[in-house]
Parts: C-alpha cells; structure tokens; sequence
C-alpha cells in the first residue's frame, strides 16, 4: 500500500473496503492504517492475542452445529476494523428505515386487508406458499409495528454497489457480537478513539430497551420486559444472556412463565411477576404449544390467548416470518412503491424466481454460475453456490428445484467487497458482508454500522459465523476533521 512501511497488502480484485484500486488508502481509513503501519507486525500479533484472551476472558461464544456435534467456540475475531464514510451511511441509513417501515406495512397489510393482494402488486400465488399464519389474522400489534427488530445484511459488489441481501425479521442475532466487537477494539486500540471521531454504538441496548417499552400494554415507566430464550444449548444463548443484562429485563425460558386469565406471568422467588413485554429469542413454531406446535416444551401455553387479548407485547410479533422469506424479498421494491410511493433507496440483488417458468428455465441451464438459496433457510444453510459445486450438487438441486420451484430462488454470483485481514503475521483480502440493526417502535433507529461477519478463508464467500466466518468492528468514521492519533 502507497505510503505504507511496515505493512504489505495485495488486494484482490473485489472492491477493497480500505484501499483503492490505485493502490492508495480510501480516506476514511488513513489514519487507520497509518496507525497500524507504525505498530507494524509484531505489535499488532500482540494486540490480537490480546484480543483473544479478553474474548475468552468475557465468555464471548458461539455454537456451530455440524456432523461431529455442537462446538461451543470461542468468538472469532479479527483486529483490522472496517471502516465507512458518514457521507455514504447517510444514504444506507435512510434505506434501511425505508425498507423496514415499508415492511412492517406489509405484514400488517397481509393480515388484514391484503390490499396489496387485491391490487395485483404481490401474487397471490406467492402468498399462498409463504410463512403466514392464520393464527395472527385480525391482531393489531402496538402502532402496528410486527417487526420491531431487523437485521439486514448489505453486500457491496466489484462495482462498489450496496445491495440489500436479505432482510432478517424473526429473530434476527448478531448485535450483541457487534457490541462486544467494539468494546474490544476500544481497549486494544485506545489512542485511535482518543483522535478519531468513530460513531458509537453503545447506545444499542438503551434504544431496544426504549423500543420494546414502548410496546407494553400498562402505562408506567417501568414496564415488566423479559427475554424469552431456548436455553444455555442455543447458538445464540451468549447473546440472550448479554442482551437481557444490558436492559435489566428478566432471561427467562418458557417452562418459567405461565399464562392465568390471559395475562402472562414470570414465577420468581417472589412470588408470580407479570411481564408486559416478551422479547422472543425461539422461533413462531415453538411459541405456544396451545396454536402452534403441540410438542413444544420451548414455548408459553396460552401466550397466543394473551397477546390476542392485548395483555402482552411480542416482539417481533409471531407471524412476521410472512415477510422474512426469499421469494418475499424479490418483491420488497415493490412493497416499498406500493405503501411508500417512493422509489428504493437500496437496490435488492438481482434475483430469479424459481416459481416462474422461464426464470426456472434459465436457472436449471445455469446452476454452473448462479448461487441458489431456499425460501426459508438462514445461516447459509441449504444453499448452492454454482461455480464451486460438484457435478452431483447442481444434478440434485436441479431436482429439488423441479419437484418445488417455490421455495427456490437464485442469484447471480457476486464478487462481494474485501478488506484487509490480519492472517498469521500479514494483510490478507477476505470477503466480507455487513449487518446493521434497524429498531421500529414508536420511532426508528439504526445502528451507525453494524456486525462486520468476514469470510476467514482465502477466496471464500460464506460469512456467516455457523459456517465458520469470523467478524470484525464497523467504523463509521466523520470525514472532517481527519484524526491524527499521536
């Protein structure tokens, strides 16, 4: 890198997050790098086995589920931030609060009027194999928010375009590992903060707290808010547990609630504590073994009755899947014209629908170049990425396509942006997507950033943490005044 003396990169062909193609260091990550060239190599190995040892020293895990068992590993991250100008968040942040406002519209469209439906905007066709729930008809969710808490994950393709990957309306995880990531690069990276002016973060648990307070169905300043999770064997239990002490709400699981004349109740030491407001970490199927699945021993029996009757608040609200689905996505420009009557801000990732026949056509002709994804799946499961598939892949999701073109789309391969990677004792490219953190109550808020997930290994595109990808910390940095660290 020009100007650099003690650090060697070689970027790759992607559009590089921190260095231009002219070799030169993009402005809002001068003075970062200057400062890492002056610690050079070994003070920066230092620095990450620091790194290292507070992330086991802070329990900060997560699981990954694979043929062997569950491993319970300890957070991978790496020390190179990535950095944004706020001139270029300005306009990701107004997208964000288009796309989800528009969203939220939507679901509560759907389980309603389905005006949208009756305007020949969204198919029915496509509805009918969606994720909504009979049992959510006719609900109205406070100021009509079902999804309080999205997380959305932008990717910026070679040409430096940010496009919308996909939007995570269910339980979407991921922000505790972004507070954390910060909290860690403020302790090894002190004298960059001292100088710099980096946009916090630390506010997240304060807004979400303020958002799902303001969802409770009794008036007062101190509604009752309790994080319903899985438990301890969950992948994102460290988040749970973080989050739940970052707002001083309760962590509790279903079997500690219990539902009496319709109100929901925590069983304390105390005695019976009715909870107002339930943030639910476990899935619509688990719920309420009363509506949904009757095997569940995860859920709250009669927490359905409860929040029908207004008695509790859900976030996000059980049917809000209707929205987080593949094919639904392809459609959200659409939405957004439709209840906005605005144009996108942020563009989707051209896609193909499998349940159309000469998309499927085109698809099946070209499964060698195009990455295919399911309808429902998440964390990179189930998917196929075609230039790296076998033979014998692209044969046996050519037939799962044939025998359910409806939960199958595609998209072409995108050479997603890299930024550098501190591998062993180098500067390496690595792939890279982001998400930020987008809360919707009474006003919306979005994280300045969000969780960096990176793909650890050379030329990969998978990112996600399930599947091995590690993270880094999201700057977004004011361009004016430059910082300086002495």
């Amino acid at each position: 890198m020009a100007g650099l003396r003690n650090l060697y990169y070689q970027a790759s062909t992607a559009y590089d997050e921190l260095i231009q193609p002219n070799g030169q260091v993009r402005p809002a990550a001068a003075s970062l790098l200057e400062h890492l060239d002056s610690l050079g190599p070994e003070n920066l190995r230092a620095r990450r086995q620091a790194a290292e040892a507070a992330i086991l020293a802070m329990g900060i895990t997560f699981t990954v589920y694979n043929e062997a068992g569950n491993i319970d590993r300890a957070w991978p991250f790496d020390i190179v931030p990535r950095t944004m100008p706020r001139s270029e968040w300005v306009r990701i942040d107004a997208g964000l609060r288009q796309r989800l406002q528009a969203l939220n519209l939507f679901i509560d469209d759907l389980y309603h009027g389905q005006r949208i439906v009756a305007d020949g905007v969204f198919p029915e066709e496509v509805l009918a194999g969606s994720n909504l729930r009979d049992a959510c008809r006719g609900i109205h969710p406070p100021h009509s928010v079902w999804a309080s808490i999205c997380g959305t994950d932008l990717v910026r393709d070679a040409d430096g375009t940010v496009y919308v990957l996909e939007d995570n309306l269910r339980v979407p995880s991921g922000v505790s590992y972004m507070l954390e990531n910060r909290e860690i690069m403020k302790r090894l990276f002190p004298e960059i903060f001292a100088h710099c002016q980096i946009l916090p973060v630390d506010d997240y648990p304060a807004r979400l707290h303020e958002t799902l307070a303001a969802l409770s169905p009794r008036e007062g300043d101190n509604p009752v808010i309790a994080v319903l999770t899985p438990g301890i064997y969950n992948s994102a239990y460290f988040e749970h547990s973080y989050l739940a002490q970052q707002m001083g709400a309760w962590l509790a699981e279903g079997p500690d609630f219990c539902v009496e004349d319709d109100y929901v109740y925590l069983r304390t030491i105390a005695g019976l504590k009715r909870v107002d407001v339930i943030y639910r970490r476990i899935d619509d199927d688990f719920l309420d073994p009363e509506v949904f699945r009757e095997d569940s021993v995860l859920g709250i029996p009669g927490l359905m009755r409860a929040w029908r009757r207004g008695r509790v608040a859900i976030a996000n609200a059980p049917g809000t899947g209707v929205a987080d689905d593949k094919v639904v996505y392809s459609f959200v420009p659409d939405i957004i014209r439709y209840y906005l009557d605005t144009e996108p801000l942020l563009p989707n990732v051209p896609t193909y629908l499998c349940m159309r026949e000469k998309d499927r056509e085109y698809v099946l002709a070209h499964l060698h170049e195009l990455v295919v994804k399911p309808a429902n799946e998440s964390g990179g499961y189930g998917m196929l990425i075609g230039p790296r598939a076998t033979v014998a892949d692209r044969e046996h999701f050519s037939m799962l396509i044939r025998s359910n073109p409806r939960n199958y789309i595609a998209q072409p391969v995108l050479n997603l942006s890299t930024a550098p990677t501190f591998m062993g004792d180098s500067l390496e490219p690595r792939h890279l997507d982001l998400r930020p953190f987008i809360l919707q109550g009474k006003k919306i808020h979005v994280t300045t950033g969000g969780l960096t997930r990176v793909a650890m290994h050379a030329g990969s595109l998978v990112v996600n943490s399930s599947q091995g990808g590690g993270s880094k910390d999201t700057w977004i940095v004011e361009e004016e005044p430059a910082c300086s660290p002495e």
